[in-house]
């Protein structure tokens, strides 16, 4: 009896590994083939891509099509070759790319852009609620497509997986950056950012214990600077110092403390996040005009309104401007600065929901299984799904969750 039984199930192991052609078709017949779509980014100075070659490689093994127009991974340092290797339809045609079930982006499509897309699209992009206009959403409505803000996407611990990867990505960068313009090459006042033997550190006051802050601070604290952060949260305060396993200073936002702090210290990095929209301004004109000549301000928070009271937009390449002699960066797209490491942590979050949309599929029933995705769809087949947007705009809004489950 126990031989047959081994017998037996030799035999199915055996078929499992032989494969034949007709089961593979099978498989294949499972998979929903998406016609998936990346366009150039005409944002101004928007280098990063949302997927890279060989997240096209893995989608072309799973049987979908993607079409990719030329010159869209240029920014990141992919070029056409790179992904016409790996599987792309490269087409210089941005019709063609337009045609796709699903867009993926980084930006959020123009009104031209709106104009190409078609009914059932589904949309992965950037939302940016802040600037967003009653015109281009009803524009977005109009086309009755699904759209998707990756800056609402939640992972399964429910964390918002875009905003984290970036936010990682910009905190450690903002130290490089400081770093770069307290050197005298860019004008600065020549100081190495961190410890050396017999000198004292670079004093580093970070305001914002979020990610961006916790980053920043870890960058720094590893290049032997003297870190302090101020955050109005004694929770995200003692979260950021478990986190960490060092001692960094850390305080709430007392005003006489907080003055004494940035006007003593080389480089203040402003990363509060905006709560109503417009991140709260924090450090005063008057305090600016009092701290270190050649000091450097890197404000984070200017995409969402800025947290000094002297911050003004700049751009990658007019960056700085000066102030009371102290160099003020302002740029709203750090990310961007190093494009192809942010593409691959963009990459890393997208082609697993491509690659579930077409074993499940389609949108539908991704949406009904993973609570993640449901929140981040604004538009669910024409219909506005985002409370705030709703309420923004005085516009009929559609529960996404009743939504799904009429459509199962």
């Amino acid at each position: 009896m126990a031989t047959c039984l081994r017998e037996e199930m030799a035999s199915i192991a055996q078929q499992g590994l032989i494969q034949p052609k007709e089961t593979l078709s099978e498989i294949k017949e499972k998979n929903n083939s998406l016609y998936i779509g990346i366009p150039k980014e005409i944002s101004f100075q928007e280098n990063r891509i949302a997927l890279t070659p060989l997240s096209v490689a893995l989608l072309v093994n799973h049987g979908h099509k993607v079409v990719l127009e030329s010159g869209a991974g240029v920014g990141a340092n992919f070029s056409d070759h790179d992904y016409a290797e790996q599987g792309a339809i490269i087409t210089f045609n941005k019709k063609e790319v337009f045609d796709a079930d699903i867009l993926v982006k980084i930006a959020p499509p123009t009104f031209e852009e709106i104009a190409m897309m078609h009914k059932g699209q589904t949309l992965i992009s950037a939302l940016q609620m802040g600037s967003i206009k009653l015109d281009y959403l009803k524009a977005l409505l109009d086309k009755k497509i699904n759209a998707l803000s990756f800056e609402h996407l939640r992972d399964e611990g429910n964390s918002l997986s875009v905003v984290r990867a970036m936010s990682e990505i910009v905190g450690a960068t903002s130290i490089f950056i400081a770093a770069e313009y307290l050197s005298n090459v860019t004008g600065g006042k020549g100081l190495m950012l961190g410890g050396f033997t017999g000198v004292p550190p670079t004093e580093i006051v970070i305001l914002g214990a979020g990610t961006v802050g916790e980053y920043a601070a870890r960058t720094a604290l590893s290049l032997g600077a003297e870190v302090k952060v101020f955050d109005s949260s004694i929770y995200r305060l003692r979260r950021l110092q478990n986190n960490l396993h060092d001692r960094v200073y850390t305080s709430v936002m007392q005003p006489i403390v907080l003055n004494k702090a940035i006007t003593t210290c080389d480089v203040v990095i402003g990363a509060i996040r905006a709560t109503n929209g417009r991140s709260p301004c924090i450090v005063t004109e008057e305090t600016v005009s009092k701290m270190k000549p050649d000091s450097v301000v890197i404000d984070v928070s200017i995409d969402q309104g800025g947290c000094f009271e002297t911050s003004e937009v700049t751009n990658h390449k007019d960056p700085v401007f000066r102030k009371y002699d102290v160099i003020h960066y302002c740029v709203p797209n750090i990310a961007s600065r190093v494009p192809r490491t942010a593409s691959y942590a963009l990459t890393n979050i997208f082609t697993p929901i491509l690659v579930d949309i077409g074993e499940m599929g389609g949108m539908v029933n991704l949406a009904w299984s993973k609570p993640g995705i449901r929140q981040a769809l604004y538009i669910y087949q024409g219909h506005l799904t985002n409370k705030d947007l709703a309420n923004k705009f005085n516009l009929p809004y559609k529960d996404i969750e009743l939504l799904v489950v009429s459509n199962r």
